[in-house]
């Protein structure tokens, strides 16, 4: 099979494969930093080494060298030019968002439906048991509307329970 792209549909295929490699490799980026440029480390099974490596080496003949760089290790990796494009910092930054607000939502919800199961059971669990699914997204849409509504204004951590 023969593909041929032309550099401006290439171009968004290294985007794309930039924006796969951030959100494959993840869980070990969390140094605080989030504007400095981030080598992409190696999934833990190497899973996209080849893939990325033959795709990036595309970038010299398809006229997008400049999107392409040589990693410390030797290996091709996105370039600043890649990395800190407009449109693709914007993407990156839609994408924490909804994921920062979502696993607050989620978390918050299971931890309180948690907490209300223990409640019933300590009382002796009187009454039919809790719907969790119901009771879940209920608890959810209220996260929800509190958070769209007043942002993180409201929100309080109390260390430990005890304020």
């Amino acid at each position: 099979m023969k593909v041929t792209f032309t550099a401006k549909e290439y171009t968004r295929l290294l985007e794309l494969a930039h924006l796969g490699l951030l959100v494959a490799t993840a869980p070990r980026h969390h140094d605080g930093d989030d504007a400095a440029p981030v080598e992409p480390s190696r999934p833990a099974d190497g899973r996209y080494d080849e893939l990325t490596q033959k795709l990036f080496d595309l970038a010299t003949p398809l006229g997008c060298a400049d999107l392409v760089d040589v990693g410390a290790d030797g290996r091709l990796i996105p370039s600043a030019k890649l990395a800190e494009d407009g449109r693709v910092q914007k993407y990156i930054g839609e994408y924490n968002n909804d994921n920062f607000w979502h696993e607050l939502v989620t978390r918050l919800a299971d931890r309180d439906l948690a907490a209300q199961h223990t409640k019933q059971s300590l009382a002796g669990g009187g009454g039919p048991p809790l719907d969790a699914d119901a009771r879940l997204r209920d608890l959810e849409d209220g996260y929800w509307e509190e958070f769209e509504e007043n942002d993180l204004t409201n929100l309080v951590l109390l260390r430990g329970g005890k304020g």
